[in-house]
């Protein structure tokens, strides 16, 4: 059945191969059954219903990749986009996250006619690098100041904006250590780092009575506080447009960077550097991103670690399938999930945020062309707090400095546009 569905020897795998593969990258990226729901619980969410919609959205993409794509790439809500979703749409812009979720809908309905008329094509070709590596960073050091906020190492200040917390406190403390032993245990090749950190600072919470313990197993948590809970309708107003823009825009990126990436990884590219199935792979991302916000969590995307299952060995939907049956057994550990405080998903945030912010030694920083964008889009990001704004002034001063320099053809009629949206925007919104 496995060799019908999946082709382990056009491969050149096998069925044991491929499910450790897929444990694999489970434990490299589970880590999102702890962050994505304390993170999402910011907006007035329920935790345990978002536990669970986490899951089914992560079950549900990796079945549509490994059944239909059959890509050893697993999928589940992404990070930073879940953070534009907490801290931008619903605690600055004032939006409700039934209406944030009805903005990941329609973000995921335009990426699906986008991966089946093949736009995504010139999106992304028409893109200029620079900012591409510029939004990927922008998004590592939003990341990074959320863990640096919610772990209270760095805190609100009326004469400074923000200034150095007690960090001698317990939860800073936990969240340094937290990071350190992250990174010890990535710079020894040890596979599930994030998430043993995150259950070791958890058990250090219990022992030092910060954490209340609630058990470990149970059956999972109602769905009913989330299920369907999204407002299509009021994802339509106007102000929404650039947030269901950078939704869309985020996680076509972030997927096409992904796919590339995991596929280059394995091989698994074709002999002119193509990705085969490319349309497949893009739909089972836009599917469960619909299929998440229906269930109630932000943008569900193509994860990187993936690299890690495939690094196992992991070459066909197997390993996806695998992951997602994975996700489907973390359903009955929500006891776990709700003790695990925010200072030990500090650490997690701050790594994810380094790994993304190491794109940047692809931009050409010798060329002030392209070297200012980006730094607009590294300080504008966090500082406003708005992945949306960081993207917007990072076209707005990208499509100015090549107008100042009489660089006209280095912009294409893409950047013009979007350039031209957000400046509208800005101007009349």
């Amino acid at each position: 059945m496995f060799e019908k569905l999946f082709k382990l020897v056009e491969h050149g795998t096998t069925t044991k191969r491929e499910i450790m593969a897929g444990f694999t990258t489970f434990l490299t990226m589970g880590y999102i059954i702890f962050v994505n729901p304390s993170m999402l619980a910011m907006t007035g969410m329920d935790q345990g219903a978002v536990f669970v919609a986490t899951c089914l959205a992560a079950a549900i993409g990796c079945f549509i990749m490994g059944f239909y794509a059959n890509y050893p790439i697993a999928l589940a809500p992404g990070m930073g986009l879940n953070a534009f979703f907490t801290f931008t749409v619903v605690m600055e812009l004032g939006y409700t996250w039934n209406v944030a979720l009805g903005g990941v809908f329609i973000s995921g309905v335009i990426f699906t006619i986008l991966s089946i008329f093949k736009v995504r094509e010139w999106i992304i070709n028409s893109i200029p690098h620079a900012l591409r590596f510029g939004i990927a960073a922008g998004i590592g050091m939003f990341l990074a100041l959320i863990a640096l906020k919610n772990s209270g190492i760095i805190v609100a200040s009326p004469a400074t904006l923000v200034t150095l917390g007690e960090i001698t406190s317990f939860g800073p403390m936990m969240a340094v250590l937290g990071l350190f032993l992250i990174v010890g245990l990535v710079s020894l090749n040890v596979n599930g780092a994030v998430m043993i950190a995150i259950i070791v600072i958890t058990i250090l919470g219990l022992m030092f009575g910060d954490v209340t313990y609630n058990g470990i197993m149970s059956m999972p948590p109602s769905l009913a506080p989330t299920l369907a809970q999204l407002d299509i309708a009021g994802a339509f107003e106007i102000g929404m447009i650039s947030v269901i823009f950078a939704f869309l825009f985020v996680d076509l990126f972030d997927t096409s960077g992904t796919l590339i990436a995991v596929a280059h990884r394995g091989n698994l590219l074709d002999d002119n550097g193509n990705l085969p199935r490319l349309k497949k792979a893009l739909l089972a991302d836009s599917t469960a991103t619909i299929a998440g916000s229906m269930l109630g969590t932000s943008t569900t995307t193509s994860y990187v670690e993936s690299t890690a299952g495939v690094a196992a060995g992991g070459r066909t939907g197997l390993t996806a399938v695998t992951v997602g049956l994975l996700f489907i057994a973390a359903l009955f550990f929500s006891p776990l999930a709700g003790m695990v405080p925010a200072y030990a998903t500090a650490g997690a945030l701050f790594f994810v945020g380094v790994l993304m912010i190491g794109g940047l030694v692809h931009v050409k920083w010798d060329d002030l062309l392209d070297a200012v964008p980006v730094v607009v889009i590294l300080v504008t990001m966090p500082l406003t707090f708005s992945i949306a704004d960081g993207i917007a002034f990072g076209f707005i001063s990208y499509t100015a400095v090549r107008i100042f320099s009489g660089r006209f053809a280095d912009i294409s009629p893409s950047v013009w546009f979007l350039a031209a949206l957000f400046v509208s925007k800005f101007a009349f919104m």
